[in-house]
């Protein structure tokens, strides 16, 4: 261990000998931090100016941001459900924005840690399994769990319980139209749930500190509550913004985006105080683009970036996120990757890192070669898919550097574009370009398998 130590320090060396040397110590901790509806230019190493974001920043300057990573979706339950089970959307269980389980078939990201011994929790927002049902994370792999089951419960950020483990944990709140899903909005605002949850985050992380474990924070900012109107966007204050000459949506949302910048640099400071920087990777991402709700509007900020579309969009702006990862002395500091991924990788990431093996019909790749700095070993997709079902429907599919969009999707136009050098899809070449439109529809027709719940539409007549 101490040849293998010394040897490690040698550059061209580093890349191979590194998962050998991390394999023989102790299985690193892995923390998952899910933001909810923040896009890909909500933070500051993006190119935000208006919305600070320093303790994210200084994660991306300690370790490696990816500029071409993708969400499972572009909505919330299904992006998801391929983050956990590490299927895209022609083969995921769940593919729409519906209030579905998944099943006790579905395997986890939560099972291959738990396989191994790890200690397992999520913290924050589901949304893939209900009160009751096979679905709820501590039968899907999670030995704790503090928070939302339920996506639209998840919406009121002062609502009347949350979930512990299978049971309901009144708050003082008062949410007069409650209803069975605990939507709605506070009339009385005691307690802001996500300062509950970071609470149960650090103290999951303190309390599991002498063995392995993984931690998915899965946090609603900056969702909106969107029953709320254009008060939407709920927070106790705000902060640094509040005697800007800001809309009240733009002050509440940055507000958001900092406090949970804030919370993620009080995590990272945990890990320095209990010596396990080194053994932890941090991993940062949000589950799809920026939203138009609660008053938000996400052109204030710029949010997308160079990027067209928002949330509920299957362009670039709808469905390509942030991915940040920091693990001191096993990532590069101030590392860029243009590798193409998405949240199905997180499953066959969890396995190589434990040494789980990797189960068969999955639409996961690694991305250990690419974070310990060898992308000449990085498995490549041969192509990334997605469905929607709300708002006209529509499917999309990306390969090489081709991107397809298909509305309505079946029987629908489509659209081409060549991200390299047009990653903001501002032309249109699918004319000139027949070969790949076929290419890309014959794609976009075997990469969905039927499923009992989510049928593609029959075609409009013409």
């Amino acid at each position: 261990m101490r040849l293998l130590a010394c040897l490690i320090t040698t550059p061209l060396l580093a890349p191979l000998l590194a998962p050998l040397l991390w394999a023989q110590e102790t299985p690193p901790n892995v923390i998952l931090i899910l933001a909810d509806d923040l896009g890909w230019g909500d933070l500051g190493c993006y190119g935000q100016e208006k919305i600070r974001t320093p303790h994210i920043d200084r994660m991306a300057a300690e370790g490696m941001r990816f500029t071409q990573f993708y969400a499972g979706s572009t909505v919330c339950a299904p992006s998801r459900c391929v983050l956990m089970t590490g299927k895209h959307l022609g083969h995921a269980w769940i593919r729409g924005n519906a209030r579905q389980n998944l099943r006790p078939a579905d395997w986890t990201v939560a099972e291959a840690f738990h396989a191994k011994g790890y200690t397992t929790g999520l913290v924050g927002k589901w949304g893939i399994g209900h009160e009751g049902t096979d679905g709820m994370p501590t039968r899907q792999g999670f030995d704790h769990f503090f928070g939302y089951l339920d996506q639209a419960h998840a919406h009121n950020y002062y609502p009347s319980f949350l979930i512990r483990g299978e049971e309901r944990v009144p708050l003082a709140n008062v949410v007069p139209k409650e209803g069975k899903r605990g939507q709605g909005v506070a009339t009385e605002k005691s307690v802001y749930a996500p300062d509950l949850l970071h609470a149960d985050a650090l103290r999951f992380v303190r309390e599991s500190a002498e063995r392995p474990f993984f931690l998915y924070l899965a946090y609603t900012i900056p969702h909106a509550n969107n029953e709320a109107g254009k008060r939407g966007m709920e927070i106790p204050d705000h902060g640094a913004y509040a005697e800007l000459d800001w809309p009240e949506p733009q002050k509440g949302h940055a507000a958001m985006i900092s406090r949970m910048d804030r919370e993620i640099g009080e995590i990272l400071a945990l890990l320095t105080e209990l010596e396990m920087d080194e053994r932890t990777l941090v991993l940062f991402t949000s589950d799809n683009g920026p939203h138009r709700e609660g008053g938000n509007d996400p052109d204030f900020a710029d949010s997308n970036g160079p990027l067209r579309g928002i949330k509920r969009t299957l362009y670039e702006g709808g469905i390509r996120v942030p991915l940040v990862a920091r693990w001191p002395g096993r990532i590069e500091g101030g590392s860029v990757s243009d590798h193409v991924g998405y949240f199905g990788d997180m499953l066959a990431t969890a396995c190589e890192l434990t040494g789980t093996e990797t189960p068969d019909g999955l639409d996961s790749k690694s991305l250990l070669p690419t974070l310990l700095g060898d992308a000449s070993e990085q498995e490549q997709h041969d192509y990334l898919y997605w469905e929607f079902y709300e708002r006209g429907n529509a499917r999309a599919v990306r390969a090489g550097k081709w991107k397809a969009v298909m509305k309505p999707m079946t029987g629908g136009t489509l659209e081409l574009f060549d991200l390299d050098r047009d990653a903001g899809e501002k032309t249109n070449v699918a004319e000139r370009e027949p070969e790949v439109v076929e290419a890309m529809r014959a794609i976009l027709e075997s990469a969905h398998v039927p499923n009992e719940r989510w049928k593609l539409p029959e075609p409009k007549k013409r």
